[in-house]
């Protein structure tokens, strides 16, 4: 996985409360390898009608090209699918900013290069204004913590090692290695003051 530190592309206001893992991508798709892609099944049974047929009112399927989606509270709620990551990455985004977030959703988001960045309620009005009346560009530095529309400069909140492992292109077992010779001290210590606790060879 590609680490990154800045994100300027087309942002997208999808201004719905609880939008959940199961409207992200319905788990009837969830069957089909990876490796076909599952950006098609993004909120698939929002976006298109009963014939699978794109709506044409939905935002979504009115813009190509989308790199983050600026949506309601309570983003990724639901079942703990990882797919419902894979399929926002699949479709391109980089980057979901809202009030609140699922928390598996949030931890399984950042260890596929996905940004969920949580802002305020005064922060997240500002933002809806801006994009009500269609898709802007917005700047993401994950470094500062800060994010761009237009003049509008905004923080995002993000633990500190979500930030270090998206930078980086880590994910939980990249970040634990990085303390690998601490975890090895740790056992030889361990070893030696208690060595009741480690196997023996049987005689």
């Amino acid at each position: 996985m590609a680490g990154w530190t800045t994100c300027t592309g087309t942002a997208l206001l999808l201004p719905l409360d609880n939008i959940d893992t199961d409207q992200l991508i319905p788990a009837r798709f969830m069957s089909a390898p990876r490796s076909q892609g599952y950006g098609s099944y993004l909120l698939h049974d929002l976006r298109r009608d009963a014939n699978s047929e794109l709506l044409a009112d939905f935002p979504l399927n009115q813009h190509d090209g989308v790199r983050i989606l600026v949506a309601g509270r309570n983003f990724g709620s639901g079942s703990s699918r990882e797919a419902a990551v894979y399929t926002l990455v699949d479709a391109g985004i980089t980057a979901v900013i809202a009030p609140s977030f699922g928390d598996i959703f949030s931890s399984n988001a950042v260890n596929n290069g996905l940004l969920p960045a949580r802002i305020g309620a005064d922060a997240a009005a500002t933002l809806y204004r801006l994009l009500e009346n269609g898709p802007t560009e917005i700047s993401i530095d994950l470094a500062t913590g800060r994010l761009h529309c237009g003049t509008t400069e905004l923080r995002f909140d993000l633990q500190d090692s979500w930030r270090t492992k998206l930078i980086n292109g880590w994910d939980d077992i990249d970040l634990t290695l990085q303390h690998a010779e601490a975890i090895r001290d740790y056992a030889k210590t361990r070893h030696s003051t208690a060595p009741w606790a480690w196997p023996t060879t049987a005689n």
